[in-house]
C-alpha cells in the first residue's frame, strides 16, 4: 500500500473534497483546491476510472494528462448503481464538505444523488456542478466539449489572423475557464458556510464561463454596434500592441501610454514618429494601425530579437519574444516563482506539471507535488477512515 498522502498545507486544509467528476473541467477545479490545501478523494467508474487515464500522451503506461490534472489526490472505484456502493458514496458524502460532479444535467437525479436529494440528507455539504450549458435554460440537456464552448461563447469569432479561418485556442479555456469559476463559487460557498451552516449548490456553465471572458469584445459591441472579428495578436483599442518581426524572428511590443511610445520611438531611432499626426495620440495610432505597423516593422527587422528587447526592456517598454513550451518551462522568472514542479509518479519516475499560481504568505509551495493515484488505490485507507466515524481526516 503507498503511504498516505498527507494533503498540501493551505487555507482548505481540513476541507474533505469528493469528486465525481472526469477528464477536464471538474478535474481542474478539484486540483485548485487540493493545491490549496483540500483533501481531494475522487470517485471512479471501476474497470475503466476517470477517461483521462485513456487520453494520451502516455508515459510508462501512464497517461501525462491524467497525471498532471488528478496529481495528489486519492482514488476509490464506486459503481452507483450497485447497492453496496451507493452505501459507501453515501458515507462519504456525510464526511465531506464539498461534492463536484460534471455529469449532464438529469444523470445523479436519476440515481438519487441529484442535488435537491442530497441537500436533504446533508445540508452542510456544498454541491458544485459544471456542465456545458448548466442545469437551467433550453440547451441544459445538450453535450458539449470545449472546442462546441469556444464556438458558441465566440471565442473562435475572434481568434486567428485578420481574414482567416476560426482558431482555437490552443489551451483548452472552456474547460479549464468553466474548472475555475467553479473553485470560486466553491470558496464562496465555504465562506457563507462558516456564517450559516448550509451548503449550496454551485452550478458553472462551460458557455457561461466563456461570455464572462468576452470583457472586451462585448465591451466594444455594446458601445459601437460593430461586431468584433479576429485580429491575430493586435489589441482592439491600444496602439503599439502586437507581433513584429525582427531580424532573426518575431518579439511582441504594448504600449498602452503615449509616454511609452514616445520611449519606443527613441529607441528605434524614430523619436519623429511620436510627433507623426497619425500616431500622436492613442486614438490616432489606433485609427492608423497599420500605417504604424509598416513604420515599426521596418525599424525592427535591422537588428536581432535579442538585441532590441534588451534595450526595451532597458528603456522600461513593455515587450517579449513569443516562446515556445520548452522556452517557457526553462524562464528563470517561471523557476523562481516555482511555476514547474515534479510529480514522483510511480513507474514513471519525476515527472513536471504546472505549479500554484496563486501563493500565500505563510504557506509552503514545495518543488515536488504527491503522485496521481492508481485507480481504487486509496479504497482500504477510505474504509478505515469511514469506519473511525468523526476522527480528522488522515
Amino acid at each position: 500500500m503507498r503511504p498516505s498522502p498527507a494533503p498540501a498545507a493551505g487555507p482548505l486544509t481540513g476541507t474533505v473534497v469528493v469528486d465525481l467528476s472526469r477528464v477536464l473541467a471538474g478535474p481542474f477545479c478539484t486540483l485548485q483546491l487540493a493545491e490549496l490545501g483540500a483533501r481531494v478523494i475522487k470517485v471512479e467508474r471501476p474497470g475503466s476510472g476517470d477517461d483521462a487515464r485513456h487520453i494520451g500522451p502516455f508515459v510508462a503506461d501512464e497517461s501525462a494528462y491524467f497525471v498532471s490534472l488528478n496529481r495528489g489526490k486519492e482514488s476509490i472505484a464506486l459503481d452507483l448503481r450497485d447497492a453496496g456502493d451507493r452505501g459507501l458514496f453515501e458515507r462519504l458524502l456525510a464526511r465531506a464538505d464539498v461534492l463536484v460532479e460534471n455529469f449532464r444535467p438529469g444523470v445523479l437525479e436519476r440515481l438519487g444523488f441529484g442535488w435537491d436529494a442530497v441537500h436533504a440528507r446533508h445540508p452542510r455539504l456544498i454541491y458544485a456542478s459544471v456542465s456545458g450549458f448548466g442545469h437551467t435554460g433550453p440547451w441544459a440537456q445538450r453535450p458539449a466539449y470545449d472546442l462546441v464552448a469556444q464556438a458558441l461563447g465566440g471565442l473562435l469569432s475572434i481568434t486567428g489572423p485578420v481574414g482567416g479561418p476560426p482558431v482555437r485556442v490552443g489551451t483548452s479555456l472552456g474547460d479549464l475557464a468553466a474548472g475555475l469559476f467553479a473553485a470560486l463559487g466553491i470558496a464562496a460557498a465555504l465562506a457563507e458556510r462558516a456564517h450559516t451552516g448550509r451548503g449550496r449548490r454551485v452550478d458553472v456553465a462551460m458557455l457561461d464561463a466563456q461570455v464572462a471572458l468576452l470583457e472586451n469584445a462585448v465591451a466594444r459591441f455594446a458601445a459601437t454596434g460593430e461586431i468584433p472579428g479576429p485580429l491575430g495578436t493586435r489589441h482592439p483599442s491600444i496602439a503599439p500592441f502586437e507581433a513584429y518581426p525582427a531580424a532573426d524572428g518575431p518579439l511582441v511590443i504594448a504600449c498602452g501610454t503615449d509616454a511609452l511610445f514616445r520611449s519606443l520611438a527613441r529607441v528605434l531611432g524614430a523619436p519623429a514618429l511620436a510627433d507623426d499626426p497619425r500616431f500622436a495620440s492613442a486614438a490616432a495610432r489606433n485609427a492608423h494601425v497599420e500605417a504604424l505597423h509598416a513604420a515599426l516593422a521596418e525599424r525592427l527587422a535591422a537588428r536581432p530579437r535579442a538585441e532590441w528587447i534588451a534595450v526595451l526592456d532597458a528603456a522600461g517598454i513593455p515587450c517579449a519574444p513569443i516562446q515556445n513550451v520548452a522556452e517557457v518551462l526553462a524562464t528563470p522568472q517561471v523557476r523562481a516563482r516555482n511555476m514547474i514542479v515534479d510529480v514522483d509518479q510511480p513507474g514513471v519516475g519525476r515527472f513536471p506539471v504546472p505549479g500554484n499560481p496563486i501563493k500565500l504568505s505563510d504557506t509552503p509551495d514545495p518543488p515536488t507535488r504527491r503522485a496521481a493515484p492508481a485507480l481504487d488505490a486509496d479504497r482500504d485507507r477510505l474504509l478505515r477512515w469511514l469506519d473511525d466515524g468523526l476522527r480528522p481526516p488522515d
